[in-house]
């Protein structure tokens, strides 16, 4: 069966005269953005008594009735796919899902099935009421598909916009709080820092994201502070595991980063190649554990933001997943001779 378009009507009020009509719809439509409105307007589903208006810039006159013609949401491309999901909270507006490493979150060319977006269709079903008009999720952000961890997805128009927004911003309107626990090679010489270096895709291999020269790229900020450091089999530090936090959200910005610096992820084949001898420096219980890690040992374990509907302040936590569990286990128990001076060293590291 065919599901018929729903019309709304709504009477300009005096004191709204004179307002744009796209102004005026979005103040009173709270479950479309005003995108969304100025789609319709474009689109001849929204009219007064003179007929069509087609103009999202026009001023409505007290006493006009509009007529807004809402046509059901399309069907999203991708096919739902009934895919386990581990729902970490779920309303009418949104849904925060911990994404398990392997999964990717939106369909790409050789990505077409299986991911995240095919999942959350099957899963939410009717209750997504269209992103633009689709009947869709909308991702505001994203994680590689070896990244594992926290990740909010709007369910409407509205709550699509009020995210982006503050994902836009980044927490510098203390909305949004993101962190993420990195294990990386080597030790650090401070406790912590932050790195400041513009990112773009690479001139020899344009399937990398690479440092660029400043004024090339697009600036990327990266805050770190280590909370433990691991020695090797010789007594120094081999490993180091990081809480991360972002000023900037560029593509593989934290592995990009990392490696910049002397300090790629654990398991990072693309950006972190070449820590063979590194990896000789572990005992045997922790190089089994990153051999089937398989993956970068990056997990987004912290995420905060206000409800972009009702105001309240959600914040969730993720602890490690099984793999980077055990990893981080083996690292732990492998402690190796370290003398007094190493550590005291490793002490510092953690206050």
């Amino acid at each position: 069966m065919t599901r018929q378009p729903e019309c709304l009507r709504l009477e300009v009020p005096a004191e709204a005269g004179g307002e744009r009509i796209d102004r005026f719809l979005t103040s009173r439509l709270e479950d479309l953005s005003r995108s969304r409105i100025q789609a319709l307007i474009r689109d001849g589903r929204v009219r007064d008594r003179r007929g069509t208006i087609e103009d999202p810039g026009a001023r409505v006159k007290p006493g006009d009735v509009l007529t807004v013609e809402l046509p059901p949401a399309r069907p999203a491309e991708p096919q739902a796919e009934a895919i386990p999901l581990n729902v970490v909270w779920e309303d009418d507006d949104l849904i925060v899902i911990d994404k398990p490493a392997g999964l990717v979150v939106h369909p790409a060319p050789g990505h077409d099935k299986g991911t995240l977006v095919n999942a959350l269709i099957a899963h939410c079903g009717p209750s997504l009421s269209g992103i633009g008009g689709v009947m869709r999720p909308g991702i505001v952000h994203r994680l590689d598909k070896d990244t594992s961890g926290l990740l909010v997805v709007a369910k409407t128009d509205t709550a699509h916009q009020g995210l982006a927004r503050q994902f836009a911003a980044h927490g510098r309107d203390d909305r949004l709080e993101r962190a993420y626990i990195a294990f990386v090679w080597g030790s650090f010489d401070r406790p912590q820092g932050t790195i400041d270096a513009p990112l773009g895709r690479g001139t020899r291999d344009r399937t990398k994201i690479a440092v660029l020269r400043e004024g090339q790229g697009r600036r990327a900020v990266t805050h770190w502070r280590v909370v433990e450091a691991y020695p090797g089999t010789d007594g120094r530090i081999a490993v180091s595991q990081l809480r991360v936090t972002l000023e900037t959200g560029r593509t593989h910005q934290i592995r990009v980063h990392l490696a910049h610096v002397g300090h790629p992820l654990l398991g990072d084949t693309t950006y972190g190649a070449g820590f063979a001898a590194s990896e000789r420096r572990l005992s045997s219980e922790a190089r089994s554990a990153l051999k089937a890690l398989n993956r970068q040992a990056l997990h987004a374990a912290l995420l905060a933001f206000e409800h972009p509907r009702t105001g309240e302040r959600l914040r969730f936590e993720s602890p490690l997943p099984p793999d980077l569990l055990t990893l981080r286990n083996a690292l732990q128990s492998a402690t190796g001779e370290v003398n007094g001076v190493q550590k005291r060293r490793m002490a510092g590291l953690q206050k």
